[in-house]
């Protein structure tokens, strides 16, 4: 079976590129976020994974409001950038895993979820900032990337308990899929965060913090929180924390914690960072 290595957290803001590409790292300002990335690097390049499975959600440019899906998958093997008006060079194409991501597909919907299985589609920030921080100068075109989008914008959105069961079911998926191919996962987006309305620039570091402490130990206190929970607790798009619930749900083996960082504000975010080694369960 596939071998699931481990799962990082990140931010994935679109200010993070533009401070690459700006070569902005080392300012005050960006300094303490991007010193935390060094560590998760090595560990990747040491590992060196066959496939990122890449929770995220799409902010509006390839799912518009007139048809937000609750949860989708890519099983194409490409991806191309979405353009965001940043003026940022044309980054390179993400390279997709279309064999592992039909056998992925197929046992969500046996397994009762009713995903948008897209053949084409083209990814924004939320899952090319990451791979950019991982790989800079966008030198990640070696490991192959599995999308999975998490709608976090537009309402009815899905509650973390089900994001959860989203990421067990890939779990499962992934154990059962004939390869030895070394798999990382990618919960990307958050913490808190609120970034219009009256509440613009709404942290909660505490909860924050709570939040990285749960998902390495007791994953299943984030599931109790909903929706509006989060909102309440953290701003409107503390929502964004799904993708990382869906993340730990799909490492269903013992679980290290190597690594971790937290920086705020970082353009009006809580950004976290964890690096977690995954040993395969025995069953």
């Amino acid at each position: 079976m596939a071998n699931i290595i481990g799962a990082v957290t990140t931010s994935h803001i679109p200010a993070i590129a533009n401070a690459m590409a700006n070569k902005a790292e080392e300012t005050p300002y960006w300094k303490p976020f991007f010193d935390g990335y060094p560590p998760v690097r090595k560990w990747l390049n040491e590992k060196k994974p066959d496939v990122i499975v890449l929770f995220y959600n799409d902010h509006g440019l390839e799912f518009f409001i007139d048809k937000k899906p609750t949860f989708a998958i890519g099983v194409a093997d490409e991806y191309h950038n979405s353009d965001e008006g940043w003026g940022i060079a044309t980054i390179p194409p993400v390279t997709g895993e279309s064999e592992l991501s039909w056998h992925i597909a197929n046992s969500l919907v046996d397994d009762g979820f009713d995903m948008t299985i897209c053949q084409e589609m083209k990814v924004d920030h939320g899952l090319t900032v990451p791979l950019s921080l991982m790989w800079p100068g966008n030198n990640y075109g070696h490991v192959k990337v599995i999308p999975v989008c998490i709608n976090c914008e537009q309402y009815p959105m899905p509650q973390p308990w089900r994001c959860f069961e989203l990421g067990k079911s890939i779990g499962k998926a992934i154990e059962s899929y004939d390869s030895d191919m070394k798999v990382a996962i990618f919960g990307t987006g958050g913490l808190s965060h609120q970034l219009d309305g009256e509440a613009a620039g709404t942290l909660n570091r505490k909860f924050d913090l709570e939040c990285m402490d749960k998902l390495v130990t007791t994953p299943e206190e984030l599931t109790k929180y909903t929706n509006l929970d989060l909102v309440k607790i953290g701003g409107a798009q503390t929502v964004e924390l799904n993708m990382w619930i869906a993340m730990r749900g799909v490492l269903r083996g013992k679980v290290t914690e190597l690594h971790r960082n937290y920086h705020a504000p970082i353009s009006n975010t809580g950004a976290g960072l964890l690096l977690l080694e995954h040993e395969m369960p025995d069953s």
